[in-house]
């Protein structure tokens, strides 16, 4: 599902680029008026109502398929960090056998007002 959602964004993309670069811009009227031709092969207003809506259209399911990738890969569980990776692999490997419990410090043997006891 993510790989097809993705191959739809970029098709998508490339439309979306392809609508916009074929727009003509706002100052063509004015180099028209001049003596250049305003012969299209949509008529003169076609192309920008055609390109338009299909620009808008684009752009919507651009907008769509990039909400949809964004909420996929919230949900996917991937380390992009090596400090990542390695703290997933400490977690992962818990030791199998408790550790020893440490064993408790002999208990003195001599008594606290002996003189070897080696107050300083």
């Amino acid at each position: 599902m993510y790989i097809l959602l993705i191959i739809i964004h970029v098709m998508v993309c490339f439309l979306m680029i392809g609508a916009i670069l074929l727009q003509s811009g706002k100052g063509a009227e004015i180099g028209a008026s001049f003596g250049g031709s305003s012969q299209t092969v949509f008529g003169s207003r076609g192309p920008a109502n055609f390109l338009s809506k299909f620009t808008v259209v684009v752009a919507a399911i651009f907008m769509l398929t990039s909400f949809g990738l964004a909420i996929l890969a919230k949900d996917r569980a991937f380390s992009s960090t090596v400090i990542d990776l390695n703290k997933k692999e400490s977690s992962q490997t818990a030791p199998e056998t408790p550790a020893a419990a440490p064993t408790a410090p002999a208990a003195e043997t001599h008594k606290p007002d002996d003189p070897s006891s080696g107050k300083h």
